[in-house]
Parts: structure tokens; C-alpha cells; sequence
């Protein structure tokens, strides 16, 4: 699996955003898919993920109830829709790809897109 992302940019806090991570490869609909991000002199962490059948998403306390993870099997695309922006939401993010969920949560993932720029400002 090979993943895209796109959808960053720079926006005023209290704005919003959406990300994109486009996959390619046949077996997409079996990958659970999340988000993570890495600010500058931070380890990444995790944001959102979400199961290959779409029944459960988790997110991390910093983003719960401002970002909404969703993903269309059919386009092999996971969104990440991120409302209410703040200056601390600046960072790089990352789509991930794994076949076990658990493996996802704790960012052992088999697979890494190549990251989305996302600056708020105050």
C-alpha cells in the first residue's frame, strides 16, 4: 500500500481544515487507517484512526470532538476533517496504514505516507 496525503496549508486558528490520504493497492479495504503528527522538536503522536469496516475511530484527547477521521473504501481515501484550529495543531501530518488495529494505535504501522504541512496561526 502506498499513501498520499494531501489537504495541508496554512489557516487562521478557529479555521478549518480537511486532509486526504489517496492509497493505492488492491487490499486498501482491509487496512485500518489512522493519523499522526509531528511538531517541530516533538516526537510524532497520534491523532485519529479508524477501522477498515468503519465502526470504530479513536482519537487522542488533544483533537477529540474538533477532528472527525472518515474514509470512502470505494475511492481508497481517508479524510481527516479538522475544525476549530489551534496554534498547537501545527505540525506535520501523517497518513499510516496497518493491518491490526492495535498495531496502528501505538504507531507500529506497516505503512507510512510522506506527510501534509499544517501551520495555524494566532
Amino acid at each position: 500500500v502506498q499513501l498520499q496525503a494531501s489537504g495541508g496549508g496554512l489557516v487562521q486558528a478557529g479555521g478549518s481544515l480537511r486532509l486526504s490520504c489517496a492509497a493505492s493497492g488492491r487490499t486498501f479495504g482491509t487496512y485500518h487507517m489512522g493519523w499522526f503528527r509531528q511538531a517541530p522538536g516533538k516526537e510524532r503522536e497520534f491523532v485519529a484512526a479508524i477501522a477498515w469496516t468503519r465502526s470504530t475511530t479513536d482519537y487522542s484527547d488533544s483533537v477529540n470532538g474538533r477532528f472527525t477521521i472518515s474514509r470512502i473504501n470505494a475511492k481508497k481515501t481517508v479524510y481527516l476533517q479538522m475544525n476549530n484550529l489551534k496554534p498547537e495543531d501545527t505540525a506535520v501530518y501523517y497518513c499510516a496504514a496497518d493491518s491490526s488495529y492495535g498495531d496502528l494505535l501505538g504507531g507500529r504501522n506497516d505503512y507510512w505516507g510522506q506527510g501534509t504541512q499544517v501551520t495555524v496561526s494566532s
